[in-house]
This record gives structure tokens, sequence and C-alpha cells, in this order.
């Protein structure tokens, strides 16, 4: 994740490319996945500024409600701002509604407004995970200018080739609880490993059914799972 620091970032958005864009919204890694009964989500910790790190203790995974959360890679601001919009849309819909907005619903509101915004953009590559209401644990992935996919797993940032690789060597739905967050702490561990934007250790979140759980995997928990491999 790259806070920007230095250099205005209106300028920047004026002046930008689709090539320019892209690399900026690159500098992380973030992972999720869906099993039997719960999504995954983990990221590393590190904010950059060009080749500087300015943080090594971000949160990369943010909380939408009690069942819903998303990870971020671009610009914190940007993610942040759209973060607490959606929280405060889903808090709305229950009011008016009685019923939590489904997770579809929820991704399918920041592609629209991160499409409205594509001559001025959010600066950002969201992952939005969780236990739905309606048909329970579902992933989307959306891109900068809002176009949206649902998956059963998948990565973001400029560590995510590497990551999705670890993925797919041990991915299955049916994987138990314990074995996907060590995994998914695993693949962006790995990425780190050969990413400059990425490291710090590892955030993993679960969440099923009336369960949210977040771990944080240090460096030496991180080297005892990547021993195993």
């Amino acid at each position: 994740m790259d806070t920007w620091l230095g250099e205005p970032v209106y300028n920047q958005r004026i002046s930008s490319s689709y090539s320019y864009l892209e690399r900026l919204v690159k500098g992380t890694t973030t992972v999720e996945m869906v099993i039997k009964d719960y999504v995954i989500l983990a990221a590393d910790k590190r904010a950059t500024a060009g080749h500087y790190i300015a943080h090594k203790h971000v949160k990369k995974i943010l909380r939408v409600t009690e069942n819903i959360a998303m990870t971020t890679a671009g610009l914190v601001a940007d993610a942040q701002a759209l973060a607490d919009y959606l929280k405060a849309q889903a808090n709305y819909y229950k009011l008016l509604t009685g019923r939590p907005m489904s997770l579809r619903s929820m991704a399918y509101l920041l592609s629209l407004l991160l499409n409205e915004s594509k001559y001025f953009p959010y600066i950002v590559q969201l992952l939005l995970g969780g236990y739905d209401y309606y048909k329970g644990p579902q992933l989307f992935a959306i891109e900068l200018f809002g176009d949206v996919t649902e998956e059963q797993y998948t990565a973001t940032g400029s560590g995510s080739p590497i990551a999705i690789g670890v993925i797919e060597t041990r991915y299955s739905p049916n994987l138990d609880l314990q074995e996907a967050m060590e995994l998914a702490a695993r693949a962006v561990a790995s990425a780190a490993m050969r990413d400059v934007f990425s490291g710090e250790g590892v955030d993993v979140v679960a969440i099923g059914k009336e369960y949210y759980k977040e771990v944080t995997f240090s460096r030496d928990e991180l080297k005892k799972l990547l021993g195993r491999l």
C-alpha cells in the first residue's frame, strides 16, 4: 500500500495514465479465499512512499460490518474513505429495512462509485469478503475502475503473482480453518520475501457466521510457516 507522501496527489491524478494508476495500486500484497463456512483475508503491514518504508504497522484489512471486511491496496486515504462510506451505507440500509445489505450489493455499490469517479479516480484495488446474511461465505474482487468479479480465491498488489502461486499449490474449499489461515499467511509472507513493497508481518482475518477472528503473525511465526514448505 502506498501512502504517496511528498508529492501532491492532485497533480498525480490530473496527469495520470492507466499504467501510472496501475503502478500506484500495486504496492502491497493481500489475499482472500473462500472455504466451507468461512472467508479468510490476509495482508502485509508495510506502507511505502516510493521506495521509502513510510509505516510498518498499517491495517490493510478494514472491517465493514460484523461479518464483512475488505483488504486494500493503493492509496491509504482513498481506501479508508471508501471503507467508511460503505460502512455508513450498510448501517443506513439496515436501519431502513431491518435486514443486512447483501455482500453482492456492497460490491456493486463500490463498483458504481469507482466507475463514476474514473476521471478523478480513487486509487485502490479492493477485495471484499465475508459471511453474507443470504448466501454464506462470498468474495468479490473490485478493480480500479469498478469492474467486479466473484472469486473463490485471489490476490492483489505487487506481490500477488507470488502469493497466488502459493495459494494454488495447497488451496481447497475443504481446508479446515487453521490450515486456511496458515496458507493465507504463508502466501503473503512468501510474496514479501521477494517484493520490496510488502513486509513487516501478516494480519489474517477469518469470518464466519457469528464469527470474526483476527490474528497477527510475527516474523518468527512466519519463518516457521515458510520452513514447512
